[in-house]
């Protein structure tokens, strides 16, 4: 069996899917050896992302999200004799010449149209042939495959549901080195709650911004409060309510980080507050609780799910109860111990190499071995 897995994306991001990607083609070579996999990458990318001998890296010329993307890259497929192509960017070629599998992260883009840029609504505006045409779907949660049933009409039978999981190096380390390490890169001495994500109106800044000012003004609580984060679109409103709420000493932008700085400042915080209306998995509050961290998540979509009983849910238009809640984990250490001993024992729910060996029985079903 020949799989071709497209992993383009990762050239231009690393984050989200691009995570997804690289573990989960990490995790195939440790548990698969018969399989010849075929990564696709982008002819710009001088990486490769993997060195086995089952796995070889092709380099394409179409890039990722081209708006003629669907079809030229149809074209540079079809000579590389391929059984089955995964698309784990959702969308494929038009009606590629082999077998196909797509993951479906999430529908944000159908639930909340509005979070978007005009280019990406034009590419995500494919999700309608891409799971007409796909002969088989993943879902990355329970709440995903229900919305992919729901708003998209698929049958039940056609969608799996494959769990992500943190990166094996989310692990609690000594908070002395931690803080540390936090110290030395980024200079921050106080205290501090960590929010982990792109920085889009899906995840919801403002309102933990609002609930920080809370949290300070009313509460009197000497936090600070670090976003570790790239700028995705549309992200001006975060930084207005910094500047609206005078907020500039006690809010710190440290942009997208490396797994090993953000394996520190899971370990140095003392909490990650996650206030998203929306997500398709969440991977911040499950890399957060493998470490230790006590979790504050959106009580919608999938973070019930990924969070269980280990965290609080909070509703993301509460900016109160976020305050409260966040409140609460600064002040009560019998919570907080309990947090973080049920988030060890959620988090060990979900590993990377589980979820290779489900898709690897779906790239064998599809295909017919």
């Amino acid at each position: 069996m020949r799989v071709g897995i497209d992993a383009r994306l990762v050239y231009y991001s690393q984050a989200g899917i691009g995570q997804y990607i690289l573990h989960l083609a990490e995790a195939l070579a440790r548990i698969d050896t018969d399989t010849e996999y075929v990564l696709l990458q982008s002819r710009k990318d001088d990486t490769t992302i993997l060195e086995q001998p089952n796995f070889r890296r092709v380099s394409l010329w179409t890039p990722s999200h081209h708006r003629l993307e669907r079809y030229s890259l149809n074209v540079e497929l079809m000579r590389l004799g391929l059984d089955l192509l995964h698309s784990p960017d959702f969308i494929p070629p038009h009606r590629p010449s082999c077998k196909s599998v797509i993951t479906v992260h999430d529908l944000a883009f159908l639930l909340y149209p509005h979070f978007l840029t005009k280019e990406s609504a034009r590419y995500y505006g494919h999700i309608d042939d891409a799971v007409r045409w796909t002969d088989h779907i993943i879902a990355v949660s329970e709440s995903t495959k229900r919305d992919t049933v729901d708003h998209l009409g698929v049958p039940e039978d056609k969608i799996t549901v494959v769990h992500e999981a943190a990166n094996p190096i989310f692990r609690p380390v000594s908070r002395e080195e931690a803080w540390q390490q936090v110290r030395n890169r980024h200079g921050i001495e106080d205290r501090f709650i960590l929010f982990v994500s792109t920085i889009e109106p899906r995840k919801n800044v403002p309102t933990l911004m609002r609930a920080l000012w809370q949290l300070v003004e009313c509460y009197k609580e000497d936090v600070h409060l670090v976003v570790a984060g790239g700028k995705g679109w549309l992200y001006e409103d975060a930084f207005a309510v910094v500047d609206e709420l005078q907020l500039d000493s006690r809010v710190h932008f440290v942009g997208r980080v490396s797994s090993e700085d953000l394996l520190y400042l899971y370990n140095a915080a003392q909490l990650l507050a996650h206030p998203a209306f929306y997500e398709g998995f969440g991977l911040p509050p499950l890399e957060a609780m493998a470490c230790g961290l006590p979790v504050i998540a959106s009580n919608v979509a999938s973070l019930p799910e990924v969070v269980g009983d280990a965290g609080l849910l909070i509703d993301p238009h509460d900016v109160d109860e976020l305050t409260v809640g966040m409140w609460r984990v600064l002040t009560d250490e019998e919570l907080r111990r309990e947090m973080i001993d049920k988030g060890l024992r959620q988090a060990a729910r979900f590993s990377w190499d589980r979820a290779a060996a489900e898709t690897l029985e779906i790239y064998r079903q599809v295909a017919g071995q």
